[in-house]
C-alpha cells in the first residue's frame, strides 16, 4: 500500500483547516484569534485524516463553530440574549430562497479582492448577527441548524429556526444595500 492516499487525505485535511480559518476570521472579526482557535482545535482533534478524512474534517468543522461562538458570546452574552426585532422599514425579503446577492457576487465577497469589504460590513453587526450571517452563508446551514448551534451557549436558548431565518434574511438586504452603495459611490 502507498502512501499517496494517506498524503492526499492529509492535504485535504489543510486545506479544511485552511477553509475553517478563513471561517474563524469572519465569525470572530480576528484573523490572530481565529488562527488560535484553528491551532488549538486541531491539536486537540484526535481522529486520523487517513483513516477517515471526512470525519476529521467534520470533527474539525464542528469543533471550530463551537469554539467561534463560545468566543462570540463571551465577548458579547448580551448580543445573543435577545432575538432582534425585525426591523418594518428595513427592505426584507420574504424566504430564504430569494437570495438578493448573485452566486458572483458572494464568491468575489469571500474572495481575497472582497473579503475587506465583508469585513467591514460584518463589523456592523452584533455579535449574533454576525454569528448567523456567517454560519448560514459561508458555512451552508440551514435555519435550524444555526439556532442549534447559537442555542448551546445562549443564555436563555431562545433562538428559532424562524428567528434566524429573519435575521439571516435582514442581513442579506442590508449586505445587498451596502454593496449597491458602495458601487454608485465608486461611479460617482
Amino acid at each position: 500500500m502507498s502512501d499517496r492516499p494517506c498524503s492526499e487525505a492529509v492535504l485535504t485535511a489543510e486545506e479544511a483547516a485552511l477553509e475553517m480559518y478563513h471561517f474563524a476570521a469572519l465569525m470572530l472579526g480576528s484573523e490572530a484569534e481565529a488562527l488560535r482557535l484553528v491551532e488549538s482545535t486541531v491539536a486537540d482533534v484526535d481522529v486520523d485524516p487517513c483513516a477517515d478524512p471526512a470525519a476529521a474534517e467534520g470533527l474539525v468543522r464542528e469543533r471550530i463553530l463551537d469554539g467561534a461562538l463560545e468566543i462570540m458570546h463571551r465577548h458579547d452574552p448580551a448580543s445573543f440574549a435577545q432575538v432582534p426585532e425585525p426591523d418594518p422599514c428595513a427592505p426584507c425579503i420574504e424566504n430564504d430562497e430569494a437570495v438578493p446577492l448573485s452566486g458572483d457576487e458572494l464568491s468575489d465577497l469571500v474572495s481575497v479582492t472582497g473579503r475587506n469589504r465583508l469585513r467591514g460590513w460584518l463589523d456592523h453587526l452584533s455579535q449574533a448577527q454576525r454569528a448567523v450571517f456567517v454560519q448560514r452563508a459561508f458555512l451552508g446551514q440551514d435555519n435550524a441548524a444555526t439556532a442549534r448551534a447559537i442555542n448551546r451557549f445562549a443564555r436563555p436558548a431562545i433562538w428559532t429556526a424562524d428567528a434566524v431565518g429573519s435575521l439571516f434574511r435582514q442581513a442579506l438586504c442590508s449586505l445587498a444595500s451596502s454593496l449597491a452603495h458602495s458601487v454608485s459611490g465608486a461611479q460617482a
